[in-house]
C-alpha cells in the first residue's frame, strides 16, 4: 500500500511532489493524518506540516530531494505502533512558523515573567509584613499570588530554552507532569476567584456577619478545599494521556505539553479524555463563572441600593481589582480554547500563541492590578520605597 504511489516517482523524488501525492491518495490517508508535521532521520527538523484540512505547508528548510528509502523509512516508522508507543522523549517544536524570531519573541515572554515573579513576591512579603492586611481577601489574594508563580513558571523555563538553546526535547513523564500542574493550578485559580468572590459578596451584602463568617478556620478549609478539588479532579488527565498507544509522532506543535495537542499524537479513540476534559471545562469551570455571577449580581444590587453616589463608588471600588483579575483570567483561556477546538482556519501560530499568553498575562497582571487598585498594598508598597529613600 505504501510503496505503489511512492515507485512511481522513481528512484529520488522531489519530497514536495511526494507529500502533495501522497495526501490526495487514499491508501496514505492513515499515515499522513491532520495536523502532522513530517520529518526525517536525514534532515535536522520537520520540513512539512499537513493541516486540518489536508492543506500542505512547507517549512522554510525544506529538502529539495530526498531518495525514495527517506521517505519510506519516515512512513513506515510513522505508521508503526511500537515505535511510539512508550515515548520515551516527545519534541516541542516552540511557534511554529515563527521559528526565526524564536529570540525575538523570548523578550516579551521573559519580561513578562520577570514582572510576574517580583509583583507577586512583592505581594506575598508586603500582605506577610503588614499586620493589617491579615484578612480573608488578602489570604485569598496570597494563595492566588502562589498559584500565578506555579503557572509561570512551569511553562517559562522550558518555553525559553527552546527559544535560547533550542532544547526542544521534554522526557515523557516530565511532559506529563507538566500538564499536570498547569492544568490543577489554573483550577486552583478558577476555585480561589470564587472564594474571593465569595467574600466581597459577604463583606458588601452582610457587612456585619463578614468577620464571623469567614474566620480563619473558615479561610483555611476553603483554601483546602480548593487545592483539593485542583488535584483530584486534574490527576485523570495524565494516567489517561499516558496508557494511551502513541504511533503518529512525538512532536508537539507548541512550547508546552498541552494537553489537546499531546493526546491528539494518539492513534486510538480518545473520545474518554476528550468528554472529561470538556466536562471539566463546562461542569467545573462554568460553575465557577456562574457562582462569581451571581455574587457580583448580589453586590451590584446592593452598591445600587446604596442613597448617595459617594457611597456607590467608595463600594464598588472594593470590588473593582477583583472584576479586573476575573477578566484577564477567564476571556484568554476561552479565546485560546475556542480557537484550539474550533478555529480550524485559524494560523497554527497564532493558536499557540493565545496557549500561551493565557498562562503568562494573568500572572503578570494581577499583582499590578492588586497593587495600583487597593489602597492598604499601595500604601505599604509606597511606604516601603520610602524608608529605603531615607
Amino acid at each position: 500500500m505504501v510503496h505503489s504511489p511512492v515507485s512511481a516517482l522513481g528512484v529520488q523524488c522531489c519530497c514536495r511532489c511526494w507529500v502533495e501525492r501522497s495526501v490526495e491518495h487514499s491508501c496514505l490517508r492513515e499515515i499522513l493524518r491532520e495536523d502532522t508535521y513530517l520529518s526525517c532521520d536525514h534532515h535536522p527538523r520537520p520540513w512539512a506540516h499537513i493541516g486540518s484540512q489536508g492543506n500542505v505547508r512547507y517549512m522554510q528548510e525544506t529538502p529539495l530531494y530526498l531518495s525514495v528509502g527517506h521517505l519510506l523509512s519516515y512512513s513506515v516508522s510513522d505508521s508503526n505502533s511500537t515505535d511510539f508507543t512508550n515515548p520515551s522523549t516527545f519534541m516541542l517544536l516552540g511557534i511554529p512558523g515563527l521559528e526565526e524570531a524564536h529570540v525575538w519573541i523570548s523578550i516579551p515572554f521573559c519580561t513578562m515573567y520577570i514582572i510576574a515573579i517580583l509583583g507577586n513576591f512583592t505581594i506575598l512579603f508586603i500582605i506577610k509584613m503588614e499586620p493589617r492586611l491579615h484578612g480573608p481577601m488578602y489570604y485569598f489574594l496570597c494563595m492566588l499570588a502562589i498559584t500565578d508563580l506555579v503557572l509561570s513558571t512551569s511553562i517559562l523555563p522550558k518555553m525559553l530554552s527552546i527559544f535560547w538553546f533550542n532544547s526542544r526535547e521534554i522526557n515523557f513523564s516530565a511532559c506529563l507532569t507538566q500538564m499536570y500542574f498547569i492544568l490543577s493550578f489554573f483550577l486552583i485559580g478558577s476555585g480561589i476567584l470564587v472564594a474571593m468572590a465569595f467574600d466581597r459578596y459577604v463583606a458588601i451584602c452582610h457587612p456585619l456577619r463578614h468577620s464571623t463568617t469567614l474566620t480563619n478556620p473558615v479561610v483555611a478549609k476553603i483554601g483546602l478545599a480548593v487545592v483539593l478539588r485542583g488535584v483530584m479532579l486534574i490527576l485523570p488527565y495524565p494516567f489517561l494521556a499516558r496508557r494511551w498507544p502513541y504511533c503518529r509522532t512525538n512532536i508537539i506543535p507548541n512550547t508546552y505539553c498541552e494537553h489537546i495537542a499531546v493526546v491528539k499524537l494518539a492513534c486510538t479513540d480518545i473520545n474518554v479524555s476528550s468528554y472529561y476534559s470538556l466536562s471539566v471545562a463546562f461542569l467545573v469551570i462554568g460553575m465557577d463563572v456562574f457562582f462569581i455571577a451571581v455574587s457580583y449580581t448580589q453586590i451590584l444590587r446592593a452598591i445600587f441600593s446604596l442613597p448617595t453616589k459617594d457611597a456607590r463608588l467608595k463600594t464598588f471600588g472594593t470590588c473593582g481589582s477583583h472584576l479586573c483579575v476575573i477578566l484577564t483570567f477567564y476571556m484568554p483561556h476561552l479565546f485560546a480554547a475556542l480557537t484550539q477546538r474550533f478555529g480550524h482556519n485559524v494560523a497554527l501560530h497564532l493558536r499557540v500563541l493565545m496557549s500561551n499568553m493565557y498562562l503568562l498575562v494573568p500572572p503578570m497582571l494581577n499583582p499590578i492590578i492588586y497593587g495600583a487598585k487597593t489602597q492598604q498594598i499601595w500604601d505599604r508598597l509606597l511606604q516601603l520605597f520610602t524608608q529605603k529613600g531615607t
